[in-house]
């Protein structure tokens, strides 16, 4: 095999990432005449699914997982088998890539160690795929910023949200230029009282450990943004505080099972329910104390639990943003001004959707890899002057919105369509949704706007393309 060629191919491949549905044509490995050889650091829930099983099952043709990493033993050998795979198992992660050597690596650990892991992928030879975020602060952007231009290899942000049919219908709106030139975006995200608790139950409370929800959360929708302006974010204002979780609440505990108040606590749960946690979590708990079903209320939570910030862009768009933890009810608004006109978007928003789905089952479903369930799900475009237009876009419920499946067939199964919407995110991408994160976080902390050119060496643009 011509080793450059191969690498010209896969390098082609990655950068050809698309969306829509991808062709059903066979290959192997992104040009190379054998199976890609992956390896997945991190084996939590995203991670033996997403990222695991559901590889092994629907691409099995043209990748073969060669490793699985975590630093906790337990759920090492509770991924392998849930993944169905045969590969060998490390805690040490150098020793990993030396015994595998790898063409890939997945990045699924907790988001303030994405760099440590992404960096020696980088240096060890290997391309690199990383969830979302790409990492926590402005100082470990840079240090993965100067791997990325020191290696002749490349790094994938998986974002999935930008591959969702319903999202990809605004995208088109704007590109077209239905409503002029964008001057003003009004961007509201809301979390309800079952996944947004759910942050504050797991590591994600912790700043040091996921760069706040400002970061971990908020950096699908900061890249959305980036993606649907075309266009960097320059300066950001923001207020939050944390008023609702943490110490505010009227009693704490360890976790949800050991605690005296669970007759009382309205955001108790029960992860004895659910098998699968079980299995994951609980029973290797032992092995390095992370527990699954904490309190909501322990004073260790630093988070802010309500988040509104003004961003202004370099093409000079504003944009005003708030992120909600504990509404009665999970969906997004999203409403953009133009010159000509208005465009207004939502999803899951109870009144507005003759959607009737519990809330508790909510994110479940939008999780479900294999539920099938497609409506059609109405955006206004209302130019100046003349009646609204409604339009009807077909939108699926599982897989955060027929995101999932796209980026996966369009990374391992016809990476080579075209893009006319540029959905593939790489490493600028990733940088600025994190970017937009921490200013917001640096701005409460003065009580000042702050600057994205101030962050790292990335450069503010005005338009992307």
């Amino acid at each position: 095999m011509d080793n450059n060629l191969s690498r010209r191919s896969f390098l082609h491949s990655v950068s050809m990432l698309a969306a829509g549905t991808a062709l059903a044509v066979p290959f192997t490995g992104f040009g190379m005449n054998r199976k890609m050889r992956v390896v997945l650091v991190g084996t939590g829930v995203r991670g033996i699914s997403f990222w695991g099983k559901r590889l092994v099952e629907q691409y099995g043709d043209s990748l073969e997982f060669v490793g699985l990493s975590d630093i906790n033993p337990g759920r090492l050998a509770f991924a392998k088998q849930y993944m169905g795979v045969s590969c060998p198992t490390f805690v040490n992660f150098d020793e990993m890539l030396t015994k595998t050597k790898p063409d890939l690596v997945i990045v699924t650990t907790k988001d303030s160690t994405h760099h440590e892991f992404i960096i020696k992928g980088l240096e060890f030879g290997c391309d690199v795929l990383t969830e979302k975020p790409l990492t926590t602060d402005e100082n470990k952007c840079q240090q993965i910023l100067d791997a990325e231009r020191k290696s002749s290899k490349n790094l994938i942000v998986g974002f999935n949200y930008r591959w969702s049919p319903y999202i990809t219908k605004i995208k088109e709106l704007l590109h077209n230029n239905e409503v002029g030139e964008i001057t003003s975006v009004d961007f509201h995200w809301y979390l309800n009282i079952h996944h947004g608790a759910s942050y504050f139950r797991r590591w994600h409370g912790v700043t040091e450990n996921g760069g706040s929800l400002w970061v971990h959360k908020a950096t699908h929708h900061f890249d959305l943004l980036n993606w649907w302006l075309d266009s960097d974010p320059e300066e950001v204002f923001a207020y939050g505080a944390l008023e609702h979780y943490g110490s505010n609440g009227p009693f704490r505990g360890k976790s949800c099972r050991s605690c005296a108040h669970k007759s009382k606590c309205q955001y108790y749960w029960d992860v004895t329910k659910s098998q699968h946690d079980m299995n994951l979590y609980v029973k290797n708990e032992h092995h390095d104390g992370y527990t699954r079903d904490g309190c909501v209320y322990r004073n260790e939570i630093d988070i802010h639990d309500k988040m509104s910030a003004q961003i202004k862009y370099a093409n000079k768009v504003v944009v005003n943003y708030s992120l909600t933890t504990y509404s009665p009810y999970e969906g997004w608004k999203v409403s953009f001004n133009g010159h000509k006109g208005r465009i207004d978007a939502w999803l899951d928003i109870p009144f507005m959707s003759k959607d009737n789905l519990d809330q508790e089952a909510l994110h479940s479903a939008e999780m479900n890899q294999n539920l099938d369930d497609m409506n059609q799900e109405p955006l206004v475009v209302h130019k100046n002057f003349d009646k609204p237009q409604f339009i009807n876009v077909v939108s699926e419920r599982g897989g955060h919105g027929g995101g999932d499946r796209r980026l996966h067939d369009k990374i391992f199964k016809n990476p080579d369509a075209e893009d006319p919407y540029k959905h593939a995110a790489g490493i600028r991408d990733g940088v600025m949704s994190v970017l937009v994160g921490v200013a917001a976080r640096r701005s409460i902390e003065r009580g000042a706007p702050v600057k994205i050119a101030t962050l790292t060496d990335l450069k503010p643009s005005a338009d992307r393309t």
